[in-house]
């Protein structure tokens, strides 16, 4: 702990490091500021009861990752998550698109120009959410069904969206950490202490059984986190040499290097994107509700299996595993490029001892790509799975065969009564939000402590010891 304090000291007695820490930390709260702002024209007690019925939809989503902020209709609605969708059909893009890949090959110059191509592609889906946005609330009654009004929501939420995206950018440039990945984080944590006040009032309510479920609660998210600090940080590394060249009359000695490769290479991006599949039937089911006298139609009946597909589902948290596994594989595959690698390998003289340049190099990066991608799926689909549960229960009365008797078991059975219906805590307790949370603090833990060892202090974890972030 005194070195911990030690390196805290350090980062505000060097200039530079103070600097950008100051500027980081102003920009955030620039950013929670703007949570306060709401649009014009929002009937906020007509917000707040549709809230109830879309919150299991993909704007339910899109709220954990505006920090709040579409909840209640800010400046800053849509948060960063236009800028994240376009970065990510960005990455995609060079798979589908010869000329992209063409570009994305320039180097650095490649680099600014896909940027640029991001922000304008940021801009126009900035337009077609907050017109869709602005649509959903003027025929809710949450705002005025003029054309004006609905103008006003889609200009306000897009200045508001453009104008994150420019903090973020100047916050990585100029601050410390990633500026985007940052403003999820302050979103996220600024919910921490309610959840934590929420807690409390149970266990000063003097109930046993009530304190061992949250002494149960604490100790497993610790454990969580514990085991997403040691996935996120642990690299699989692949010994690489170099073969001597000559260039004109320079002579370059042969160097021995590893090629790190993360258990996690998907992030946070699979659930994502699975949480989002989920989301979508509720969403088309609250957009063309059922007629309430027909009760027997198709579509009633498909309203009706989808009123119970949510989270502690049985089936549900099939799919959701599933959708996790299968996201893993497709998404790693996109950017990880087993050829790509072995091609460049080959081209700057390096190859894997004991493997053959070309092909066989590239069957041996996919066989243990395969493995790591095996793992990390299946510590994503747990890390997922196990705070939904908590929170939302298991049940399993939906089980077929054995549901009702398991049922009545776990409901007669004092410690675990709990199961089929959760602990009762209504924050958001998510596997995303862990992720997002420890995979963010590690990256900026780990951009100062560099800060700090380059100006010859020792790290957060004194001399020998070195904290590394994802991306390292």
């Amino acid at each position: 702990m005194e070195k911990f304090l030690s390196a805290i000291q350090n980062m505000f007695s060097i200039p530079e490091l103070r600097k950008r820490i100051i500027f980081t930390l102003s920009l955030l709260a620039v950013y929670r500021l703007g949570a306060h702002v709401s649009a014009p024209g929002i009937d906020k007690v007509r917000l707040e009861q549709m809230w109830g019925e879309i919150a299991n939809t993909l704007l339910g989503v899109l709220d954990l990752f505006s920090g709040g902020n579409f909840r209640t209709i800010s400046v800053f609605a849509l948060g960063v998550m236009p800028y994240i969708t376009a970065s990510i059909i960005m990455q995609l893009m060079p798979v589908l698109s010869p000329a992209v890949k063409k570009i994305q090959e320039e180097g650095e110059v490649g680099r600014q120009k896909l940027n640029q191509y991001t922000r304008y592609l940021t801009l126009v889906l900035c337009l077609l959410q907050t017109f869709f946005v602005a649509t959903w609330l003027s025929r809710s009654g949450i705002i005025e069904n003029t054309w004006p009004a609905t103008l006003m929501i889609v200009v306000t939420l897009t200045t508001g969206t453009m104008f994150v995206m420019w903090l973020g950018e100047q916050i990585t440039e100029r601050g410390v950490g990633n500026g985007i990945s940052l403003l999820i984080f302050a979103g996220i944590v600024i919910g921490l202490p309610s959840a934590v006040i929420q807690v409390a009032d149970r266990v000063r309510a003097g109930d046993p059984l009530q304190t061992l479920g949250v002494i149960f609660l604490v100790a497993v998210m610790i454990a969580l986190i514990a085991v997403i600090v040691y996935v996120e940080s642990a690299r699989r590394k692949i010994a690489i040499s170099y073969a001597s060249r000559k260039v004109g009359n320079q002579t370059f000695r042969g160097q021995e290097t590893s090629l790190p490769l993360k258990i996690n290479m998907g992030g946070v991006i699979p659930v994502i994107f699975a949480s989002s599949v989920l989301a979508m039937p509720q969403t088309v089911i609250s957009a063309f509700p059922p007629d309430p006298t027909d009760q027997t139609s198709t579509w009633s009946r498909i309203v009706q299996f989808f009123a119970q597909f949510h989270g502690g589902d049985p089936w549900y948290e099939l799919v959701f595993i599933s959708l996790i596994v299968i996201f893993t594989f497709f998404y790693i595959t996109i950017i990880f490029n087993v050829d790509d690698v072995s091609d460049n390998l080959r081209k700057h003289g390096g190859f894997i001892p004991g493997i053959r340049p070309g092909a066989p190099t590239a069957e041996y990066l996919n066989g243990i790509l395969t493995r790591l991608t095996t793992v990390g799926a299946i510590y994503l689909a747990l890390v997922a799975f196990v705070p939904q549960v908590l929170l939302s229960g298991f049940r399993v009365a939906r089980l077929p065969f054995i549901g009702d008797s398991l049922d009545a078991f776990l409901t007669a059975t004092p410690g675990l009564s709990w199961i089929p219906t959760g602990l009762g805590y209504q924050f958001f307790f998510g596997g995303t939000s862990l992720l997002i949370l420890v995979g963010v603090a590690m990256d900026t833990a780990a951009q100062i402590e560099a800060q700090l060892v380059m100006r010859n202090y020792e790290g957060f974890l004194g001399a020998g010891s070195r904290l590394r972030g994802r991306r390292n």
